[in-house]
């Protein structure tokens, strides 16, 4: 490899690295093709529910399915995927993870009751006014799915994930580079 060929080769890396860091909205997505792969489905028992979460007035084009991004405005719905659900009541509680539920009306910061939902969907809206650590508890008869989340974290994981992606790339890149002079 010449050294002009690997000076391009460089410098095609360090801009590829610079349009990821600055258009990263662009790299991420959720999910799967099929409901086999579907990262996004809850158990609350035998039964079934796709989670999809929405904050339409801080990033209206983002969905989630695990972590809240930020405070603020929540949207949760889920879709029932088993047609059982209709029939049967539904609750959902979303609790501080404080490591003790033995007070559940003390650390609860939402609660639904239970409730019929024919339509299939189930609709949670929330403001949560402070990020960090909570769980969330949707009760079908007797039985219960956890699921553990935190809020506002999407600023301290973005940055740790460019901060390494960029000190690799930049890294590589640099070393190509040097390789190409020394070699001049």
């Amino acid at each position: 490899m010449t050294s002009l060929s690997v000076s391009r080769l460089a410098g095609a890396l360090l801009i590829s690295t610079f349009i990821g860091l600055v258009s990263p909205r662009l790299c991420l997505g959720h999910g799967g093709v099929s409901m086999e792969n579907d990262m996004c489905k809850l158990r609350a028992g035998p039964y079934v529910m796709h989670f999809t979460g929405y904050q339409p007035q801080s990033a209206p084009e983002l969905e989630f399915c695990e972590d809240i991004p930020d405070t603020g405005y929540t949207l949760i719905v889920l879709d029932y995927l088993d047609a059982a659900l209709r029939d049967l009541p539904v609750e959902a509680r979303i609790i501080r993870d404080t490591g003790d539920e033995s007070d559940l009306e003390r650390i609860t910061v939402y609660h639904k009751p239970a409730a019929v939902y024919p339509r299939g969907s189930f609709v949670i809206e929330h403001t949560f006014s402070e990020p960090g650590q909570f769980v969330g508890l949707v009760t079908v008869g007797d039985q219960v799915s956890r699921f553990p989340f935190a809020v506002g974290t999407r600023g301290w994981r973005t940055l740790v994930l460019y901060a390494v992606f960029a000190a690799v790339a930049f890294g590589v890149g640099g070393l190509l580079f040097l390789y190409a002079n020394r070699r001049a």
